[in-house]
């Protein structure tokens, strides 16, 4: 995740930290710093420094680190009742579903399955699409990212993955609009959306609808791409679904609990999936939260079906109450609503960089999940590092480095960089850190 700085190990750290796999690295030469506390938005390493996270850790952390609400509220479960079978009823779990439904974009209402993670609960939002369907084929898109589960690896639409992994039977791809690269060849949004939905017509034709229960995809991309549909692409991918009685799956992972400008993506954009998948900024990543909402008229499907889903820590109690007490805390504090005024803070903040750096190709996003796309020549827009590239490597990794010693932490996929700060942040911190991507920026286009 572009997270690490690599160099020369640390000599002083004890053989027990290289005992540990660093998630998406290659471990040798790691040298990352070692992170001791956090307050706010801010987290600090072993020796004191201070690191501004510029991107909510991995869009995982909307209220910054130890806010107090929030840690209460997982000691007082603590102390009252840490694990229950997921077979029984639970006050926890109630009052969070009942929480969820308040925010919900549908007005028929939801029910709630939990995971411990996107991935896992993407997982089994294929699952339950399957099994109210009683369809195999699934489409997700390219340039798309869905976990590093076996189920999300063969959703994901990119690169992602150096060790060959299985993939699963009916794992059908397509291409949606991106309209600074169109992979339909054209410049005009309108037309961007009426070819980008044409060619969907024409694979769920060759793959038959009849046989596709879902259609799963990211309202806005995430870590691969930060890409934001043209006006009309969702409700047109909605009205297919209509028309075939295929079920349309929003991963909002990394969009839901606020991070776009709304509870939900779906919210703000106005259009309404059949189901779900959440995570990260559910419990603010103080538990390991997820899961899928799923429309009541749905869900009642299984009334008198086997709902054949489940973990040992679904709805993880301890999990569930930091969800409970973080949501109280988006909505007490209108943290959704101010994540509006971030965007308009991040959108000029980081157009005036697209000015000054002709490395900067292209600034898109809204509410606090903006992306940056580095390019090589804003002319022809190639792009700074190859998709098939991991962004840790050469100029990117450079880029992370610098931002990283000058006290700010972000992170990317290839050419894209991600601006995702936490919705706490005040308008000096984010100008600090926007600083600090200013001269990161500058010191990158020096080795160009």
């Amino acid at each position: 995740m572009d997270l690490q700085i690599h160099g020369q190990a640390n000599a002083r750290l004890p053989a027990a930290y290289r005992q540990v796999l660093v998630s998406w690295s290659v471990q040798g030469g790691l040298n990352p710093p070692v992170i001791t506390r956090a307050r706010g938005c801010h987290f600090f390493d072993q020796d004191g420094k201070s690191y501004l996270d510029m991107t909510s850790g991995y869009v995982a952390v909307p209220l910054g680190h130890g806010h107090p609400k929030v840690v209460k509220a997982i000691q007082q479960q603590a102390e009252k009742l840490c694990w229950v079978a997921s077979s029984y009823f639970n006050d926890v779990r109630a009052e969070y579903a009942e929480l969820l439904n308040r925010i919900s974009p549908w007005p028929e209402g939801l029910r709630v399955h939990f995971a411990s993670g996107g991935g896992e609960a993407n997982d089994d939002a294929l699952k339950i699409a399957r099994l109210v369907t009683r369809r195999s084929k699934v489409l997700t898109a390219y340039r798309s990212y869905h976990g590093s589960t076996i189920g999300g690896s063969a959703m994901t639409g990119v690169d992602r993955w150096r060790d060959p992994m299985p993939n699963l039977p009916g794992m059908v791809k397509f291409f949606t609009p991106y309209p600074y690269r169109s992979p339909f060849f054209t410049t005009d949004a309108a037309e961007e959306t009426r070819r980008a939905l044409q060619h969907l017509e024409q694979v769920l034709s060759h793959e038959g609808a009849h046989n596709v229960a879902a259609i799963v995809l990211e309202p806005m991309t995430g870590s691969s791409g930060m890409v934001i549909y043209p006006d009309g692409y969702l409700q047109g991918v909605r009205a297919l679904c209509d028309r075939h009685g295929i079920l349309l799956v929003f991963d909002e992972v990394m969009t839901g609990f606020g991070r776009t400008g709304a509870a939900f993506a779906a919210t703000r954009l106005g259009v309404l999936p059949d189901l779900m998948s959440f995570a990260k900024g559910a419990s603010s990543s103080y538990t390991p939260l997820g899961g899928v909402l799923v429309r009541e008229s749905v869900a009642s499907h299984f009334d008198t079906e086997l709902f054949d889903v489940g973990h040992t820590h679904a709805g993880h109690v301890l999990a569930v109450a930091g969800g409970i007490a973080a949501l109280k805390v988006y909505l007490e504090e209108g943290l959704f609503e101010r994540t509006l005024e971030i965007e308009g803070w991040l959108r000029e903040g980081l157009l005036a960089l697209q000015r000054a750096h002709p490395v900067v190709g292209d600034v898109r996003g809204m509410g606090a999940h903006f992306g940056i796309e580095l390019v090589k020549d804003r002319q022809t827009r190639e792009p700074l590092v190859q998709w098939h590239h991991a962004g840790g490597s050469g100029p990117m990794k450079a880029f992370y480095g610098e931002l990283m010693r000058r006290g700010v932490h972000a992170y990317g996929r290839y050419n894209v960089v991600m601006v995702s700060p936490p919705f706490v942040i005040t308008r000096a911190e984010l100008a600090e850190g926007l600083d600090a991507f200013d001269g990161a920026l500058t010191a990158l286009e020096k080795t160009l």
